[in-house]
This record gives structure tokens, sequence and C-alpha cells, in this order.
């Protein structure tokens, strides 16, 4: 009950300063954050959400997200809903939100790159990748749960314990998958616009055991011959077929003509062209993926592990979430997503080479404390636009760390002892449990740790050393405690003095307060 009661007091800490509920037009959560559908943006208190102790961060997206963390997130959102349906009974006017409280330059950089950033990311290509995002983020929780069933089957298996529990828990982790396509195309439906049954519905026909007696091609088809990516073609074309027969057929004829067309259309696209064609792509992501890391690994991890955070800003990482849920559906794991992970190795290091660097500045080596837990645990937001992004070099260093890492991780791929990941979602030590590859459990945990370990140091190393001029050190390593003349009489947050530095206006706000975030790490 107590748990609860938290939960509620978080979400009824964070709905007046959006605005209330009458300002909150749709609500949703993935990983990490609440993701909120704001009628006036205006309404929303930036500095008053960052200071609720559950809220690391907030990100002004295409939604409104304000990070959470994982398991947290899961657990706020109902509460948050049952309090707008509440609000929403009771008929409240929006009222505007509070006079703003002193911000933290530091915190006001990393909004304004983020705003610019968004600015560019608002092109027809990466709004069609967020799309493809929305399709798949729904389906982490499942992806994570399967996987870590399957590893401790595995676990089991190899052990040569409980033999009589074995096949059921096999049956629990990979039922999920059999049927994953189904899955993506009702989602698939959904973001387009069309109607979720349908999509699902003729997605359904790919993971259909019938089809083994079907020939496209050439060549009998085989169950689940183009996988996610087929699912995903194949209700995008339902979408358009629904679409086009919503024009034409008379509304009288429309409930039993429309889907009858869309199944027929579709699914006769699907099984004499789409599985074939997605199930050579399929195939070639696979083949690709193995020659990459067989043949250079190292570099090519170094190369990846280096770019993902630039890649995060731009909103091209959302192109890697069907290539991942393609590996694991082709392989059982995704080589890729241990290597990318990496960064977020990096990023911790470099945030802990800047609380060193810094030892006079209490504000920021305050926010370094209360975020690095969950950089540990893969939730890097808070340190990247909260800390190293707004600095500048550190978040360059941050990204060397990365790739140190990332090489690591590759050079071990290179040499035969793949490691990968049984789901997508998960990074730093919670990745631990999805943890998979091909020569055990032991060696693949200690590769990937070993990476870990490499991106800490070389991140903490490169900033250390690099990640500062002269006139940088000189302006941030500065004293931030205030003067109890600073502060007012009322009990009032102590005003910034003239030359402080970022970071030291504003009052001190809990867990990774002064923080703005990309999308999607």
């Amino acid at each position: 009950m107590a748990t609860e009661d938290k939960n509620r007091a978080t979400a009824a800490a964070i709905l007046p300063l959006v605005g209330g509920a009458a300002n909150v037009s749709s609500i949703a959560h993935c990983m990490t954050r609440l993701r909120l559908g704001l009628h006036d943006r205006s309404l929303v208190d930036d500095e008053a959400l960052k200071a609720v102790p559950a809220v690391m961060g907030v990100v002004d997206d295409d939604t409104y997200q304000i990070v959470l963390g994982p398991g947290t997130v899961a657990r706020v959102t109902p509460e948050f809903e049952k309090l707008v349906e509440e609000g929403r009974a009771a008929a409240p006017e929006p009222s505007p939100a509070a006079g703003p409280v002193s911000a933290d330059e530091l915190a006001a950089q990393g909004a304004a790159i983020k705003a610019q950033q968004k600015a560019k990311n608002a092109t027809p290509f990466k709004l069609f990748l967020r799309k493809i995002a929305n399709i798949f983020v729904p389906l982490i929780p499942a992806l994570i749960g399967c996987g870590i069933i399957a590893g401790l089957n595995g676990l089991l298996v190899n052990l040569e314990w409980l033999p009589s529990v074995t096949p059921a828990l096999a049956a629990m982790a990979s039922g999920f998958m059999a049927l994953i396509a189904v899955f993506v195309g009702y989602n698939t439906a959904k973001e387009f616009g069309g109607t979720p049954i349908l999509g699902g519905a003729v997605a359904a026909i790919i993971v259909f055991p019938g089809v083994a007696n079907i020939d496209a091609f050439g060549q009998t088809l085989s169950p689940g011959q183009g996988g996610v990516l087929g699912a995903l073609g194949a209700a995008v074309l339902a979408v358009y077929v629904e679409k086009w027969c919503r024009r034409w057929v008379p509304e009288a004829l429309d409930v039993l003509v429309t889907p009858t067309l869309t199944v027929l259309i579709s699914g006769l696209v699907t099984i004499f062209g789409l599985m074939y064609v997605a199930g050579e792509v399929s195939s070639a992501i696979g083949t690709f993926a193995d020659w990459l890391l067989s043949n250079g690994g190292a570099g090519a991890g170094f190369v990846l592990g280096g770019l993902f955070l630039p890649l995060v800003m731009l909103g091209l990482h959302q192109a890697l979430i069907p290539i991942h849920t393609t590996l694991i559906e082709q392989q059982g794991y995704t080589v890729l997503l241990p290597i990318l992970a990496m960064a977020g190795a990096g990023q911790v290091g470099a945030a802990a080479a800047v609380y060193f660097r810094l030892p006079r500045n209490e504000s920021i080596r305050r926010t370094i404390k209360s975020a690095l837990p969950a950089g540990l645990l893969g939730v890097g937001e808070p340190l990247i636009y909260g800390v190293s992004l707004p600095l500048g070099r550190p978040f360059i260093t941050a990204c060397v760390g990365g790739a140190f890492g990332a090489g690591f991780v590759g050079l071990f791929n290179q040499l035969g002892d793949t490691v990968g990941s049984t789901a997508i979602g998960p990074s730093g030590w919670a990745l631990f449990p999805l943890l998979d590859g091909n020569h055990g459990l032991g060696s693949t945990i200690a590769i990937y740790a070993g990476g870990l370990l490499v991106g800490y140091v070389a991140g903490f190393l490169a900033t250390y050393f690099f990640g500062f001029s002269k006139d940088l050190l000189t302006e941030f390593n500065v004293s931030q405690e205030p003067a109890p003349s600073a502060v007012t009489a009322t009990g009032g947050h102590p005003a910034a003095a003239p030359g402080t530095p970022p970071g030291a206006a504003g009052p001190e706000t809990g867990p990774g307060s002064p923080t703005k975030e990309p999308a999607g790490v």
C-alpha cells in the first residue's frame, strides 16, 4: 500500500504542473518516460516538474516526456491516468502554471540544444522513423520478460536442473516470438491510421503453418518467412487498401466489403510477394551483421559505439529498432545492442571525471551523484542533457569512451565470442540478465562486463585530461554554496550572484533535476 501511495503521490505532484487534467490530450509510457499529449504547452512548469523527487528530467518533443525511470514509470502511469479521469469528471478549469523558479543556466543550455535538435528532427524521414519506433516500443516489455525467461531456461538446461520445468519455460519464452509478427501488424495498422485488428489479421498469414503448402517465386514458403519486416509491410499495405475501400465502398456495404477486400488483397500480395522479399531482406540483415562483426568487429564496434549518442540526438537510432528485432527473431539475440550499450558506459565515465574535475561546483556534483545510479542501469539521459552536452567537450569525450568499450566487445565478436542480447530496451547493468552468446553465459557476461569497464575508464580518462579547457575550468570550478544573505527571508531559493557559472542558479531539485534528454536513449 505504501508503494501505491508513493506512486499516486508522484502522479498527483505531476498533474497540476502539466496544466491539469483538462490540458492532457493523451497518455502513454515507454521504458523510462511518461509521454503526454498536451493542448497548451505554455501551461507546463518545467522547473517545478524537475523538482519532483521521482522525476529525472523532462523532454519537450512531439509529446511531452517526463523521465521517471524503468519500473517507476509503469507504476506511476496508471495512477496518473486515474487522476486525469477523475479531474475530467470534475471538469476543472486548467490554470496557468506557477511562476518559474530561478533557472539553472546549465539546464537552460541543455534545453536550448534539445529545442534546436527537435526542430531539425521534424523532417518527413525522421517522423517516419518515429512511427516505426512507436510500433516496436510497446513490444519491449514482452521482449524483456520472454528474454529473461529464455536465459533462465538456457541456464537450467546447461546445468541439467529441473528437466520437467524447462519445457514449460521454453514455451513461455518462445510463444511471444512465434507470434510477434501479429503484434507488429496490429501496432502498425494502429500507428498508420488503419483498423488494428485488420493489420494483425494480415500479418498473421506470415506465421500460419499452412503457408508451407504454398509456392512463390519458385520456392516453398516457410512459416514466419519475412518476420517482423514482412508483417510491417503487410500491415502498411492493409492500411492503404482499407482507406481506399472506405472511399469507394457504399456505407451500407462497408462493414462486409471493406474488411474482406482488405484481408484478401493484402493477404495475396503478402503471400505472393512480401513474404519472399522481406525474407530476403531479413536474411541479408543477419548475414551483414555477422559479416561485419566477424571481419571488422573491433573497428565496427569502435565506430558504432562512438556514433550512437550523436545518432540518438539526430533521431536516427530509431531505424535500428526493427533491425534489432529481426536479429532476435532470426538468431535469438541481437549482437548490436551490447555494442551500442557501451555509449552509456562512456557517458558514466565522463560524468565521473566531471565530478572530480569540478571539486568546488557542488551544484553539478550533486546532479552527477543523483544521476549516476540511473546511468549505471542504462538511463543516461539526465547525465547527457544535464551535464556533458551543455559543457561541450565532455560529450565528445563520452563518445570516445563509448567507442573504446564497443571496440572491446566488437573485438571479441571478431575472435569468435559472440555477445548478444535477447531483448531490446535495457542497457548498462540492466542488460546482464538478457545476455546470450555462442560460448556460454560465463564468457558472455565477462566480455560484456569488460566492455563496460573499458568504457568507464576510457570515458573517465578522456574527459579528465581532454574534457576541459583552462577557461572552462576557471568558469565552472567555483564554489556554489550560497551565502546566508543570498536566501530570502521568506525561505525562497537563493538567487544567482553576478558572474555565477552555469549550474549555480536555482534550487537543488533532486535526482537529475536540471536535465533535458534526447528521446529514445
